[in-house]
């Protein structure tokens, strides 16, 4: 019996800026007998532990949605609940109390027909084992789920003919499961995956099977899908470094419970907790956080039009031997060094000395682990400038280092004043 309850929750997350493809609200998943009871229990700040032998409550009061193209990576230990969760998201296993909802579909309280609907149709799952029909060919396997829809066959096979093309299968379709590697059985459920179009695609632990390096392989892969047809996923790991790699945003679950939800950098950068500070402890940084989440708003800045007075108060007031040129829509012009300012002084010039070119640009999404080898090629801060080509933001060489290490890293300092280049001679 499915109780849906109107109590508040303690692990929602905001909901994700685009059209929701998945919501769970206030979910929970309790084994045993006197599930009411027990939930009742967990509402009023018990702890799982101290339920009754024999009642096991796996899910505890889980809220969260999941946007239209995103991937939405829950993330946690061994006994935290995550795969019971992702059981529930397919209707697998009915919720205790609480609600799941895909599309304008909610699992809980729907019949077996409904349900079996809306797996064909709206969800479809890779597991960790693969799951594949041994009897059947790569290119049987990959179209199954159409077969199941009554497709026929010459439209599924097609389809999964181009799916598997899509995970770089092309010519294994004839093939038995038997005769491929690991990476490659993983890849034809991917494709079945694919084939069947579903709006929602779970994957349980579907890599952990994989050595590292055909694990890698995996995950490249599947970013490349996902940008390249927009799938929405949730994907279950117990791996840090998969959930911070692959994960637009990551539910952290401990004991049941969601202790916090997040993108990678706001984990990192913020942990909830002692529990998630300690989790993320090990974490590269260097690969999880990008220019934009330790740039220094770009106040040491000028104009093209301003004189060497200028130059030398801002460099006073902002304590750095170096200004970035910047024109009025914010374009990076180039760069005035400290000793050609006072050059520029002594000789009773109103115009600012010849500025160097030598300014590198990145991009606000690119990862630290990328900086390095710009910033050691030149002594200016890098710039860091949108698509456009206006600046948004400065890193030099010392945040730059500052960051590997610091995990109270921030990014821009939203208290600081706004980008204004001064113009004018002086």
């Amino acid at each position: 019996m499915t109780e849906t309850t109107t109590s508040p929750s303690t692990s929602a997350s905001a909901p994700p800026p685009h059209e929701s493809a998945l919501s769970v609200d206030r979910l929970y998943k309790v084994f045993g007998k006197g599930g009411r009871d027990a939930i009742e229990l967990l509402r009023q700040g018990g702890d799982r532990n101290e339920l009754p032998t024999g009642t096991t409550a796996a899910v505890i009061d889980a809220s969260f949605e999941v946007a239209v193209g995103e991937i939405f990576v829950v993330m946690g230990l061994s006994g935290s609940g995550k795969s019971t969760l992702i059981r529930t998201l397919n209707g697998l296993l009915e919720p205790t109390a609480g609600s799941v909802t895909i599309g304008t579909d909610r699992l809980d309280g729907a019949s077996p027909r409904e349900l079996r609907e809306i797996r064909r149709n709206r969800v479809s799952m890779v597991f960790q084992h693969f799951a594949l029909l041994p009897h059947r060919t790569v290119l049987e396997n990959a179209a199954y789920p159409l077969e199941l829809r009554g497709v026929p066959k010459a439209e599924r096979l097609a389809r999964a003919e181009e799916s598997l093309g899509m995970v770089g299968l092309d010519g294994w379709g004839p093939y038995l499961p038997s005769e491929l590697s690991g990476g490659m059985r993983q890849r034809v459920g991917l494709a079945r995956a694919l084939t069947a179009g579903t709006d929602v695609l779970l994957m349980d632990e579907a890599f952990s099977a994989l050595d590292p390096l055909i694990r890698k392989e995996m995950q490249d892969q599947l970013l490349e899908l996902q940008a390249k047809v927009g799938m929405t996923i949730v994907f279950i790991t117990h791996d840090l470094n998969e959930a911070m790699r692959l994960g637009d945003r990551i539910a952290m679950m401990r004991d049941g419970r969601i202790v916090q939800v997040g993108t990678p950098e706001e984990i990192l950068t913020d942990p909830a907790n002692d529990y998630v500070a300690q989790f993320v402890a090990e974490v590269d940084r260097a690969r999880v956080l990008t220019a934009s989440s330790v740039m220094e708003r770009p106040v040491a800045v000028i104009g093209p039009e301003a004189g060497p007075r200028t130059a030398h108060r801002l460099m006073r007031e902002h304590q750095t031997s170096a200004l970035l040129v910047v024109s009025r829509d914010r374009k990076v012009q180039g760069i005035v060094w400290e000793d050609d300012v006072a050059e520029a002084l002594r000789q009773g010039s109103d115009r600012l000395p010849q500025m160097s070119r030598d300014v590198a640009r990145v991009s606000p999404n690119t990862q630290l682990a990328d900086l390095f080898a710009e910033s050691a090629s030149t002594r200016a801060p890098l710039a860091v400038v949108e698509e456009s080509g206006a600046l948004v933001g400065l890193i030099p060489r010392v945040t730059l280092l500052t960051a590997l290490a610091d995990p109270g890293t921030n990014g821009v300092d939203a208290d600081a004043e706004p980008l204004e280049t001064t113009g004018g001679a002086r």
